[in-house]
C-alpha cells in the first residue's frame, strides 16, 4: 500500500505544496486536482454511507473499490450501488484490501473510535463522519493516536467546512465586514420522528441507532455539531461554557435521545452562540444567523444573505397622560451573497482526495473534529445535569 501511495505523490510533484493549518490560506487546498485515482472503501453502508457511495461514483479521481457492513441487507443495498466493489462484513478484513488508499467511516457514532483507531494502525487515510467520536475520553485517545502514530490524512465529516460559500462568508466576517460579532443563532428544525423503517424488529437499535444513548448523542451530535463546527471556525476558538435544556417531550416512542435541544455556548471573546433542534416543527428548517454591529449574515444549506443594520427612530408619545418613548425599527433589505460553490458533501470528498494527493491538512481535520466532539459532550452534560458545564483543561492537547 505504501509503495502505491509513494508513486502517487511522486507523479504529482507539480501539484504539491506545504502543509497549512486550518486557519490560514483557506483556499490553498482548492487547486485543480491531479488525474491520479485513489482507491477508497466505505465502512458502514446505512443511509449516509450509501449516499456517499452514490456521490463517489461521480467524482473524478476516486475509485470505490470496497465496502463493509455487518448487516446482510445493507451489503445487498450497497451492492446495487457499486456492484464491482469488494464486499466485506468485517472492517479489519477490509483494511487489508490490496492497494487501498483511504477509508470513509460512516457507522454509528459509538463505533467511530474503534474503527478509526484500527484504520490508523493500518496506515490508512481516514474520512470519519461527524461527530468524530462519542465521549471525551475516547476523543482524547484518538486525537493523541492520530498525532503520534499517523502520517496520513485525517478528515472529519463536517462538510460545511469545505463549502466555498461558507469559506467566503468566514473570510468576510473575519475581515470585519459586518463589524464586531456579538451573537450566533443556529437552528436545525424538522417535523418528523427521525425514524427509519424497520422490517425486522431485531434490527431496531441498529437501524435507529440515533435514538439510543448507547450508540449516539442524538440531535446534538448528528445535526447541531455541524453548526458548532462553523462557530468554532468563525470565532477561531472553542467554547468555554455551555448551558441548555433538552427533553423527550413530543415523541413518546421509547427513544432515549432528546427530541428537542436548546443550547447556548459562551466563547472566550464574549460571543454567545445558541443551537436549537426541534423534531415537531420545521419552521425555517436549517439556518445560521451571525449578528454583527453593522449587519447580519443569514446562511442556509447552500445560500446566504446579508442584512445591513437599519436605524432606530425614537418616537415620543403620550399614553394616558404618561409621557413615554417607543422605538420603531427599520430593517435593511437582505442582499443575497453570490459565490460559486458545489454541494458541500461533494466538495468535502473532493477536498479529501486533494489533501491525500498534495499531503495537506484538511480544513476539517482531527483537531477541529475533536473540538466539536468535546463541545457536544459538554452540551449533553449540560442538558442532562441542567448545569453550566465548562471546557475541561484536559481537552487542551
Amino acid at each position: 500500500m505504501d509503495s502505491r501511495r509513494d508513486f502517487i505523490k511522486k507523479t504529482t510533484t507539480a501539484f504539491a505544496f506545504p502543509l497549512v493549518n486550518s486557519n490560514s490560506e483557506v483556499f490553498s487546498i482548492f487547486k485543480k486536482l491531479p488525474s491520479n485515482r485513489l482507491n477508497i472503501a466505505v465502512i458502514g453502508t446505512g443511509d449516509r454511507g450509501q449516499g456517499l457511495m452514490r456521490l463517489i461514483k461521480n467524482i473524478d479521481g476516486i475509485e470505490l473499490v470496497a465496502f463493509c457492513d455487518i448487516l446482510p441487507f445493507r451489503i445487498e443495498q450497497a451492492s446495487a450501488i457499486a456492484p464491482k466493489a469488494k464486499k466485506y462484513n468485517n472492517h479489519l478484513k477490509l483494511l487489508s484490501h490490496k492497494n487501498l488508499d483511504a477509508v470513509i467511516i460512516s457507522t454509528p457514532l459509538n463505533t467511530h473510535y474503534s474503527i478509526a483507531s484500527d484504520a490508523v494502525d493500518a496506515s490508512m487515510n481516514i474520512y470519519c463522519e461527524k461527530t468524530m467520536v462519542k465521549g471525551d475520553n475516547q476523543t482524547i485517545e484518538l486525537l493523541k493516536k492520530v498525532k503520534n502514530k499517523s502520517n496520513k490524512i485525517f478528515q472529519t465529516g463536517h462538510q460545511y467546512h469545505s463549502s466555498r460559500l461558507y469559506s467566503y462568508i468566514v473570510d468576510m466576517i473575519q475581515a470585519g465586514e459586518i463589524g464586531m460579532v456579538s451573537s450566533i443563532q443556529a437552528q436545525w428544525n424538522r417535523n418528523g420522528n427521525w425514524r427509519r423503517p424497520v422490517e425486522n424488529s431485531k434490527y431496531e437499535r441498529q437501524i435507529n441507532w440515533r435514538m439510543y444513548r448507547e450508540y449516539s448523542y442524538g440531535l446534538t451530535a448528528e445535526l447541531s455539531s455541524h453548526q458548532i463546527d462553523f462557530s468554532n471556525w468563525l470565532l477561531k476558538s472553542n467554547p468555554n461554557k455551555v448551558a441548555g435544556f433538552g427533553g423527550i417531550d413530543f415523541w413518546k416512542d421509547g427513544r432515549e435521545t432528546y427530541d428537542n435541544i436548546h443550547l447556548v455556548y459562551s466563547y472566550p471573546n464574549g460571543v454567545k452562540a445558541s443551537f436549537t433542534c426541534l423534531t415537531s416543527n420545521a419552521k425555517d428548517d436549517y439556518q445560521i444567523k451571525v449578528m454583527g454591529e453593522n449587519a447580519t449574515i443569514l446562511i442556509d444549506h447552500q445560500n446566504a444573505w446579508k442584512y445591513p443594520e437599519g436605524k432606530y427612530n425614537k418616537i415620543i408619545s403620550d399614553v394616558d397622560g404618561v409621557s413615554g418613548a417607543t422605538v420603531s425599527w427599520t430593517e435593511g433589505k437582505g442582499n443575497k451573497i453570490n459565490y460559486d460553490h458545489k454541494d458541500p458533501t461533494i466538495q468535502a470528498l473532493e477536498d479529501f482526495r486533494s489533501s491525500i494527493i498534495n499531503n495537506t491538512i484538511p480544513l476539517s481535520n482531527v483537531n477541529t473534529g475533536a473540538a466539536v466532539s468535546f463541545a457536544v459532550q459538554m452540551g449533553i452534560e449540560a442538558m442532562d445535569k441542567e448545569q453550566v458545564i465548562s471546557w475541561n483543561t484536559k481537552y487542551n492537547i
